[in-house]
């Protein structure tokens, strides 16, 4: 017995030295990344402070240019400031996709050493609890009878006391190791995100390039002899752009209002909030399609929330949330929020459609609908923002079926999200909990990933349409 505690103790000893706890990630405050040369790293970080003061001197030509504007040498001129501000903004996302690429494969190396060291602990605690259970069932007293001595006794006793302070010593270092690993992943998650969205941003460069090249060729076909032909091509961007500004801006279950409009509440909201217009609108469009494939209904009964279909008359179980008889459940009541929500309003809570629930008879797991206006907020949910939409709006009683309340509301809860940042995974998750309630997950049940992509896509184009405005 004596030679198999030695052993382990050794073991344990030699683990703890060996391994012991130490900071095995690279110091984030560090501007060069572990596993990059500091030559490498010097160069790169050399490039991108360069690239940054090129940047500045587009932009100041951009600055510059702004007043010759709607004239054909104007117009070429920001075409070429824009084509290479964004070719150096390209250079420099890439450097730091490159420091990025470096950082997530350190954290990488991070995460499996630290496993492995999880794995090793696993095992030597294996063992010893193992020899712990054969010292419990050898107690101090059955020692002394059985040694042939006290010196043995003594020895056997100590080495009793040795491997639970063994345990103990391996217990605490395998917490320690288990949420520095928690803690590496977290930063790598974080690392991906920010890959994801220096790619992002690589991308909406090179197609930003490309429509600038495109227009650039045009003008550069119309002489500054032909005073007229630039003066028609002028003429298509004020039609294009009345185009865009008077076209309907659909809004699920109230009437639709002017793009030029919806954009004017979402720029409001943007600059009360931080969130892009453009990721605004793309919610709002989205949930208008979703509302197209789903359907309205309407509450029949505020006891168990039942409802029908608005246009067929479908009867739908449990169309808004209300807590049976004898739940109990923390959940607020959507059915007394929404009765109170449509008083304060003037409405009749019986025809004020909310939307259908994904199907008609009610099951647990599938869900309830009750979402209210163009931006589908619950009514517990809205109460929740009420006070915070009486401030920003400045108005008593806020309205969910109100374009501009709802649209600001969306902001403010989106904002709430992360989606105030503005990077590419940012505003997509934030679109993916506005959904779902979880960030975008791939393979999740129910998929949520859909609904984030098409947000973003939308945002592409309501980008585009803003960007070309302002260039108006």
């Amino acid at each position: 017995m004596n030679k198999f505690v030695t052993v382990i103790l050794i073991l344990l000893i030699l683990f703890l030295g060996f391994f012991g706890l130490k900071n095995v990630s690279w110091a984030e405050t560090q501007s060069c990344p572990a596993g990059m040369a500091i030559s490498e790293c010097s160069r790169l970080m050399a490039e991108y402070d360069a690239l940054q003061k090129e940047i500045a001197e587009w932009q100041k030509v951009l600055d510059e240019t702004k007043a010759k504007k709607s004239t054909l040498q104007g117009d070429v001129t920001i075409l070429n400031a824009q084509i290479a501000k964004a070719e150096k903004e390209i250079k420099q996302r890439t450097i730091t996709v490159t420091t990025l690429t470096s950082e997530i494969n350190q954290k990488v190396k991070n995460i499996s050493s630290l496993e492995t060291r999880i794995e090793n602990d696993r095992n030597l605690l294996a063992n010893l609890l193992k020899k712990k259970d054969q010292n419990e069932v050898e107690p101090i007293f059955y020692l002394l009878l059985s040694s042939q001595d006290l010196a043995n006794m003594i020895v056997d006793v100590d080495n009793v006391q040795m491997v639970n302070k063994g345990l103990q010593d391996l217990f605490a270092e395998l917490r320690d190791v288990k949420a520095l690993t928690q803690k590496e992943k977290e930063a790598l998650a974080v690392k991906k995100d920010q890959e994801l969205d220096a790619q992002y941003e690589v991308e909406q460069k090179k197609k930003q390039i490309s429509q600038n090249q495109i227009q650039k060729k045009e003008l550069l076909t119309i002489t500054t002899k032909v005073e007229s032909n630039y003066q028609a091509v002028l003429s298509e961007r004020q039609r294009q752009a009345e185009v865009i500004r008077s076209a309907l801006f659909d809004l699920r279950d109230t009437t639709g209002i002017s793009f030029a409009k919806a954009l004017e509440y979402a720029t409001y909201a943007g600059e009360k909030t931080g969130v892009r217009p453009a990721i605004i609108l793309a919610i709002l469009s989205q949930e208008s399609d979703l509302g197209k494939n789903i359907g309205s209904c309407y509450v029949s009964d505020l006891i168990t929330g039942n409802g029908v279909g608005k246009n067929t008359g479908t009867k739908f179980e449990r169309v808004m949330y209300a807590p049976l008889p004898g739940s109990t459940s923390n959940r607020p009541s959507d059915t007394a929020y929404f009765e109170q929500i449509t008083k304060e309003l003037g409405l009749t809570w019986a025809t004020t459609p909310v939307s259908c629930p994904p199907g008609a008879t009610y099951y647990v797991g599938r869900g309830f609908g009750g979402g209210m206006g163009p931006t589908q907020f619950i009514p517990s949910t809205w109460a929740g923002f009420v006070s915070r939409l009486k401030n920003t709006l400045g108005v008593s009683t806020p309205n969910p079926w109100d374009p501009k309340h709802a649209i600001m509301a969306t902001a403010i809860y989106i904002s709430d999200l992360g989606a105030g940042t503005q990077t590419y995974t940012a505003e997509r998750n934030a679109a993916c909990k506005y959904y779902s309630g979880s960030v975008c997950t791939p393979g999740r049940k129910p998929a949520n990933t859909f609904y984030g992509d098409q947000v973003i896509a939308k945002a592409e184009k309501f980008q585009a349409d803003i960007d070309f405005l302002k260039n108006i």
